[in-house]
């Protein structure tokens, strides 16, 4: 990364830090079998609410056609429509809203509840800080109730785009600068009290039929966003690290991708569509959203949150938190 420029402009190339992965070899005929859409007129007859996006590009046509789906990360309908406009459109690249450091969401996970003793050692050997550790950890427990694993969505796009051979791009944020700025930016009092309900909330946490039923009414972008903004009234900062800072960096880290080609399909959450659209072609501070409040040593990521993720979790713990006050 090119610490040179603090402004970046749309069309630079400072900062690599998404990671492409490796392209497997395109799948054999009859390998894969695809869905028939030779009767479907349109990609919106596959999947509601796609967001359209164009913008010039040095690959052959001079201009790149990008299709930004949004998904509810919990839901199986979600899971359907991504792999059927990846299948319908065939794009040369596929865009995830990952991190490298959270590739291993690409593969399936067992949840496991750290007990106390392995979470003192991770604040012992300051593997977390202890937003991190409680976190992961109520996570974990939301997770263990699901009957669709956070990021099922991400695992079939990438399953999708590699039978025929396209590219994968990570283009969220690193996970862990997004959590020491979100954890970094709050008053010590906002700890304490974000501290305080995550580990009361664990303990009330809804049955699986009840999380579903609650996850099925946020199953909708205006939903998810208002569900943020209700926690960033008890805690500000929320709102603008976890959302606003990554909808900037994803739109920029995604322009970089499609000014070099001519399709792109993007998988992002539902709550970061307006976003993206927002920031597009626009010049964004990328250097500012990477800088941390601090550059203590020993701020890992733990395998809990980076499986989870961070909107995801960020969706469901306010979910559940405005389940608890009705």
């Amino acid at each position: 990364m090119d610490p040179s420029s603090d402004r970046t402009d749309p069309t630079s190339t400072t900062d690599r830090s998404q990671e492409e992965l490796p392209v497997s070899q395109p799948a054999s005929p009859g390998q894969s079998p695809s869905e028939d859409y030779s009767e479907v007129a349109s990609v919106d007859e596959i999947a509601k609410g796609i967001v359209r996006l164009e913008c010039e590009s040095s690959a052959e046509g001079g201009v790149c056609h990008v299709y930004l789906v949004g998904t509810a990360h919990v839901s199986q309908e979600s899971c359907k429509e991504v792999k059927a406009v990846i299948s319908y459109l065939k794009p040369q690249v596929v865009f995830l809203e990952l991190c490298p450091s959270r590739v291993n969401i690409l593969t399936p996970q067992n949840f496991k509840v750290p007990t106390t003793s392995e979470m003192f050692e991770m604040w012992k050997n300051q593997k977390a800080n202890p937003f991190g550790i409680l976190y992961s950890w109520f996570l974990a427990k939301v997770a263990s109730k699901l009957e669709v694993l956070p990021g099922a969505e991400f695992r079939v796009a990438y399953e999708e785009a590699m039978s025929y051979g396209a590219r994968v791009i990570l283009g969220d944020r690193p996970v862990e600068i997004t959590l020491r700025r979100t954890w970094g930016n709050m008053p010590t009092w906002h700890k304490i009290k974000f501290l305080y309900h995550i580990v009361f909330q664990s303990v009330f946490l809804p049955g699986a039929d009840e999380i579903a039923k609650m996850l099925k009414e946020m199953d909708d972008a205006d939903a998810l966003t208002v569900v943020v903004q209700e926690m960033s009234k008890a805690f500000p900062s929320l709102m603008e690290t976890l959302i606003v800072e990554r909808d900037k960096y994803m739109s920029q880290a995604l322009l970089r991708v499609a000014r070099e080609n001519s399709s792109v399909v993007a998988v992002v959450g539902k709550g970061h569509l307006s976003g993206i659209k927002k920031n597009w072609m626009q010049p964004v501070e990328v250097q500012s959203l990477l800088e941390v409040p601090s550059t203590r040593k020993g701020f890992g990521v733990f395998k809990i949150f980076a499986s989870v993720g961070v909107v995801t979790g960020v969706a469901v713990a306010s979910g559940i938190y405005l389940w608890s006050k009705k």
